[in-house]
């Protein structure tokens, strides 16, 4: 058998080359996690995180050494008592000689204007943390651990604390049990499902033990990474939803065409070459294909996605490498032993005890080559029966099914047309967290003052008489509008270089009413007044509801560069792969179309507010920013893993003379249980991030299961068999100026004598 292409290489030397193969696979792995350890991960700052005027703002404060420190506050607030009730004015001396005792504790304040609520039932207690501000959340504990000690010993009052470091504390700590929880849930659900995929203990085991080091690689290496390229919060969930996704989906792929090959009576190595030259190349193909979608993040225009994109890709580059040496290796090792359950396993590993003595009991040599249970009762079908009856359906009336489930995607599509973004904030977490709780009751009674606009100016001497009486014109102008509430602070830096204004919105943080009162801000409140000053100062808006629509801003921006970038490489590779003009349009099309339809699903649920009870969320009325983009580039990523296998098989088929109609039903038909497999995994995994309590990896998780459920139903088992099937012959179409074309990766000549291929239309 030929082996011209890069994957049959690669299988070969790997199978014949076991031990080099896993003891540099495991040498990898070991490394990385390591320097990963060592190094540590160098998370993004604020003004890393923020794009557009926010970003700028922030780097202005950043380039003045402006010191911000950890702003909290303490409500204490009564339903029956004012402020100048005796037992009312007790607690809060309580709170400020507690307060006052603490060591992390500087600049303590209250009674001023804007700490007293309008109804006068509430009281704000506000300090700073000494320290940096961004390891404040990490000595936080004790400040919260006072508060709620002065809560207990203070019954008919709210006494409650919530700041910067007290927020991100408890963010974290949410975040990372959650993030525990994803890990060790999807492990044991996707061997589960592999498990009844191959009715075999050992073949579900390999694909399961190498997606999960591969992650691990990641991790490290992404650690060491984040030197050069600061890491986002999500990146480390995005590599081990990614990793354990496409991990798997490559090593199944492989796997099952192994299976495939021995069944039809090739023994040894060579169903292990032959699975390397077809589905071997397919996983190459689809790999190079998912990482020129997860390079598209790069280009969005902010140092998020850069490092979201560069996780994905790392994760997706190992499980390649992985899927196309390590895997290999380990099936031309174990070579039979992979059909294996847990009872034949340790029938064999006594068998082999018990050899040493010379005795092999017939009743464990039974136990060890009895298929299993589950086998049995799997059988040994290579079509699914299910997925038959629904593609000979569609492919019987080509045109009927194609309209009907592209009318269904498209109505599915049509909730887009409202779609509105927004970042997260404390608002959106789940309301069971004290500090959520907090947050509201402090908004509730003190609007705006726990995400005030930041306005930053930077001029030779901001504390200058003509820069003090821009201050008071700001505070003016602001009051005046109605939106903007006190208190209004300004704080300067000590070179008197720049100086931050503090201005509390309306609304709350980030909703519609929030977004206009900044408007008002940055078009109606500044500019007037910052004409009076020198025309070489400079000027910009921050804060959390700044950050939000700047962020919005570049998103809209930015996409159409995303969109070109990945569907643009992503139909040169198809076109050099399948020698077809046709194939990546279409290929395209089914994409955006599911891609769509899952967009439409997510704004359905999230920003309609549908099925709250049974997903467990508080619906903020938007999908979370960045959310939109980066799942265009995962998921039109992850449909053309299938979309790739599917063709390859197909177009195998064509090559070695069957006709397009019988080797689109044929070609589908053979895949459609490894497609089934590996979306069931992709779903399971996804659903253990959709039942997570941050509302942003919540869509991120039913976003992704709710695509690749589509992708692997409607559209691979009916839209595409039927326009395969309209096209024909078409399908192949090439232009003869494109002949020229060089061939992508060699084909895989199974067989010594290849019948002609069909005539294709030409140009």
């Amino acid at each position: 058998m030929g082996s011209r292409n890069l994957a049959a290489r690669a299988g070969r030397w790997s199978a014949k080359n076991w031990k080099t193969a896993i003891a540099l696979w495991v040498a990898f792995v070991a490394v990385s996690v390591a320097l990963g350890t060592a190094v540590g991960t160098h998370t993004l700052s604020a003004s890393e995180q923020a794009t557009g005027e926010a970003a700028r703002a922030e780097q202005l404060l950043g380039s003045a050494g402006f010191h911000t420190p950890a702003a909290e506050s303490v409500i204490v607030r009564s339903d029956s008592r004012t402020v100048a009730d005796p037992a009312f004015r007790s607690t809060v001396q309580s709170v400020l000689a507690k307060l006052r005792q603490m060591p992390q504790v500087t600049n303590l304040r209250t009674g001023v204007a804007g700490q007293i609520s309008k109804d006068r039932r509430a009281q704000l207690i506000e300090f700073d943390m000494k320290g940096k501000l961004d390891t404040a959340d990490e000595r936080v504990q004790p400040l919260l651990d006072s508060v709620a000690a002065l809560q207990k010993s203070s019954p008919g009052f709210t006494v409650a604390e919530f700041g910067f470091a007290s927020a991100t504390h408890e963010l974290s700590k949410t975040i990372d049990k959650d993030f525990q929880k994803a890990e060790k849930l999807s492990v044991p659900i996707t061997f589960l499902i592999l498990l009844f995929a191959f009715g075999a203990f050992v073949a579900a085991g390999v694909p399961v033990l190498l997606a999960f080091s591969a992650v691990l690689a990641s991790v490290g290496l992404s650690a060491v990474a984040s030197h050069v390229f600061h890491a986002s919060d999500a990146t480390q969930s995005v590599i081990l939803l990614m990793g354990m996704a496409v991990g798997v989906d490559y090593s199944l792929f492989y796997l099952k065409r192994e299976r495939e090959e021995r069944a039809a009576g090739h023994e040894g190595h060579e169903a292990l070459y032959r699975a390397a030259a077809t589905s071997g190349q397919a996983v190459l193909i689809s790999g190079f294909t998912v990482l020129i979608a997860m390079a598209g993040m790069l280009f969005a225009g902010t140092k998020i996605f850069t490092s979201i994109g560069i996780g994905a890709m790392l994760v997706v580059f190992c499980s390649l490498v992985g899927s196309l040496t390590v895997l290999p290796a380990l099936l031309g090792k174990l070579d039979r032993y992979i059909e294996r359950g847990v009872r034949q396993v340790l029938a064999a590993t006594v068998l082999r005890v018990m050899r040493l003595f010379k005795v092999q009991p017939g009743w464990l040599v039974w136990l060890r080559d009895t298929p299993t249970l589950l086998k049995r009762l799997k059988g040994d079908r290579a079509e699914s029966r299910v997925w038959g009856f629904v593609i000979t359906r569609s492919m019987r009336r080509p045109a009927l099914a194609a309209g009907i489930s592209t009318l269904v995607l498209v109505l599915l599509t049509l909730p887009v047309l409202g779609l509105h973004t927004k970042l997260l904030s404390f608002t959106d977490l789940p309301k069971s967290l004290s500090i959520v709780r907090t947050y509201d009751t402090i908004q509730s009674s003190f609007p705006g003052t726990q995400d005030p606009a930041h306005l930053v100016v930077r001029g030779d001497n901001v504390t200058s008489p003509r820069f003090a009486k821009a201050y008071a014109e700001f505070k003016k102008r602001a009051l005046a509008t109605g939106v903007i509430h006190q208190p209004i602070r300004v704080a300067v830096n000590k070179a008197k270089t720049v100086a931050r204004v503090d201005f509390p919105l309306a609304g709350q943080g980030q909703d519609a009413t929030a977004m206009r009162a900044l408007e008002t801000l940055r078009n109606d409140v500044i500019p007037p007044v910052l004409a009076t000053l020198p025309t070489d100062t400079e000027e910009a808006v921050t804060g959390d509801t700044a950050v939000t629509q700047d962020f919005n801003q570049t998103m809209k921006s930015r996409a159409p560069i995303v969109f070109a970038f990945v569907l643009g490489f992503a139909f040169l590779l198809l076109l050099l792969t399948f020698r077809s003009i046709v194939i990546p349009i279409k290929a395209i099309i089914l994409n955006l179309l599911s891609v769509g339809a899952a967009y439409g699903v997510l704004v359905w649920i999230f920003q309609d507010g549908h099925l709250q009870g049974l997903l467990g969320f508080h619906s903020n009325g938007a999908v979370v920013t960045w959310l939109p983009l980066f799942l265009f580039t995962v998921l039109f990523g992850l449909s053309m893993d299938y979309h790739v296998f599917i063709l390859s098989r197909v177009k195998e088929l064509v090559d070695h003379g069957m006709p397009t109609d019988q080797a689109v039903e044929r070609g589908i038909r053979t895949t459609a249980s490894t497609v089934t497999s590996a979306a069931a995994v992709m779903i399971a995994v996804f659903a253990i991030f959709a039942s997570l309590r941050t509302l942003d990896i919540k869509q991120l998780g039913v976003g992704l299961a709710v695509a690749v459920f589509i992708d692997a139903t409607l559209i691979r088992g009916v839209l595409l068999p039927a326009t395969m099937k309209l096209l024909g012959d078409w399908n192949w179409y090439l232009p003869r100026w494109l002949e020229w074309m060089p061939r992508f990766g060699g084909e895989a000549n199974l067989d010594e004598e290849r019948p002609e291929a069909p005539p294709v239309p030409v140009a």
